[in-house]
């Protein structure tokens, strides 16, 4: 069941991604009254996002839902977006191949993909941008996140990402209709 989000400001329309540190992939998440230390990809922006470049790409993109690790939490985080728990044998296809491809799937799953529970914490919240999704574009891209951190904030393979305690803060604040501005 969705809860309404509990939220002392306004929904997120729009929250810009700014680069700080091209050589250590920081950046700051900024928007209506929040400023917030965040990582993106390990090889910066990149307006012409391809599989396994390791960049978040340059876009706007809107939040279209995403998952928690019921395990990780007493209740289901309060958000103000659908949040569908984890399971263990969830995946996500990133072979431009398959049929798939930048779609949830199954594990085991014969083709390419990512497992969406992971041990190190960072899918304990992850939500799915709309980049390269409909249409899909072979090789454009796949599992574009806004997910945790690592503890020292090291870059992520595309995705945002932002610690586990500003999340938890931003999600009643974030809905389908909020858009990430990476580069602008």
């Amino acid at each position: 069941m969705h809860r309404k989000p509990e939220s002392k400001g306004s929904a997120f329309d729009l929250i810009h991604v700014r680069v700080t540190s091209r050589r250590n992939c920081r950046g700051r998440l900024v928007g209506d009254g929040i400023d917030l230390a965040a990582a993106i990809g390990r090889s910066g922006l990149t307006a012409m996002k391809r599989e396994g470049d390791g960049a978040s790409p340059i876009g706007q993109f809107r939040i279209v839902g995403g998952y928690y690790r019921p395990d990780r939490f007493p209740a289901r985080p309060v958000a103000g977006l659908p949040l569908r728990p984890l399971r263990p044998d969830d995946g996500w296809c990133d072979d431009p191949g398959n049929r798939n491809y930048n779609r949830p799937v199954r594990r085991p799953y014969p083709a390419s993909h990512e497992a969406m529970w992971r041990d190190d914490g960072v899918y304990d919240i992850v939500l799915v941008l709309d980049v390269n999704l409909m249409p899909r574009v072979k090789g454009g891209g796949s599992a574009i996140f806004f997910h945790l951190t690592r503890p020292d904030f090291g870059p992520t393979a595309g995705c945002l990402a932002i610690s586990r305690r500003d999340m938890l803060r931003l999600l009643p604040r974030l809905s389908t209709e909020t858009v990430i501005a990476f580069g602008g």
